[in-house]
């Protein structure tokens, strides 16, 4: 199957693009690989006129988005749970609520978490995207602008922005109106379903069964969970992180599990690096993507019968890209 794999996609000058969170098997046979961002502006790049990318559905607009002129498809069009949580009516539903509670003028910033409609609607209120990564960046950009902060879709990166900023924050929806009205950030009311599996008692368990251990979390993890690591970063800062310790050293990680169970070979038959949790914290759309899927796709666009191909609305296509440049430039 993998020789097949590599046929098609030589005879068909085909480009395969995979995020980290991906089954090991699709990791493997990819071209890139990288966190959401990077897997996009790297793809962006190429020189090939076809990209088939391993991921969920907003990472494949993201790639149409700053390739407008290349085919994009994707073996499985998975959704992500946190950008399923906002669409561009339930943004204009959120704008109508803060409006309610006399918010008018406040700048937005979306996850890039989120589909392309929704990176639009921010662009037109002259927002901006943001990544886990350059996620500091962004709001110290935001910040300047004097206005309250309309952060979404997910409300923990937006509540720990805040924490490191010694900002107010209230998650709009959830919190009362007085909390919303005081905010320095008001966070939409979404969440990643993976990064909330990690919690304090998880940390307090490894502390206590191993010395000078060290936790790493993603900013999407809920604040008190964040608040107890030793590090946090997005997926390619904790890569960077964990391999640049000794080999000895032990660490838990609170991120999706096949990152985490890449992260690192057992040192003298021993293993260091340990997942976060009692339970496997495996993102299900992720996943979902396999090595037929690929080979599937690759035979379909063999016969001229390609499928999920990822095709948007131009002028929604220019304006997320609007905000998707914007955020290039910051970071």
């Amino acid at each position: 199957m993998i020789e097949k794999i590599k046929h098609l996609k030589q005879k068909h000058n085909v480009l395969i693009a995979a995020h980290f969170y991906q089954r090991d098997e699709i990791v493997e046979i990819t071209d890139l690989s990288g966190d959401s961002l990077e897997l996009s502006q790297k793809a962006s790049c190429a020189t090939n006129p076809i990209i088939l990318f391993c991921g969920v559905g907003f990472m494949g607009q993201s790639v149409k988005i700053l390739s407008p002129n290349k085919r994009v498809f994707m073996p499985k069009i998975a959704c992500c749970s946190m950008a399923r949580m906002i669409d561009d009516s339930y943004f204009d539903k959120s704008v109508e609520l803060l409006r309610s509670y006399g918010i008018s003028d406040f700048f937005p910033i979306t996850y890039i978490n989120s589909n392309a409609e929704v990176k639009a609607k921010v662009a037109d209120f002259g927002g901006v995207v943001c990544t886990s990564s350059n996620a500091s960046k962004i709001m110290d950009y935001a910040l300047k602008q004097n206005k309250k902060i309309f952060f979404l879709p997910d409300r923990c990166l937006g509540e720990n922005l805040a924490a490191q900023n010694g900002l107010k924050s209230a998650v709009l929806g959830l919190d009362t109106k007085e909390a919303v009205q005081n905010a320095d950030i008001i966070c939409y009311n979404g969440f990643c379903s993976v990064h909330q599996l990690f919690s304090v008692q998880d940390i307090e368990f490894f502390r206590a069964k191993y010395k000078d251990i060290l936790i790493v979390v993603h900013p999407e993890c809920p604040k008190e969970v964040v608040k107890k690591a030793d590090f946090v970063g997005s997926t390619s800062q904790i890569i960077k992180f964990v391999q640049s310790l000794k080999p000895e050293q032990k660490v838990a990680v609170g991120t999706e599990f096949n990152l985490v169970n890449r992260l690192r070979a057992p040192y003298n038959g021993e293993q260091n690096t340990f997942v976060l949790s009692s339970t496997k914290p495996e993102c299900p759309t992720m996943n979902e993507t396999t090595l037929q899927d690929v080979l599937n796709l690759l035979e379909a666009l063999e016969k001229g019968e390609p499928y999920n191909e990822i095709l948007l609305d131009v002028k929604v296509a220019l304006k997320a890209k609007r905000a998707l440049e914007k955020m290039m430039e910051l970071s």
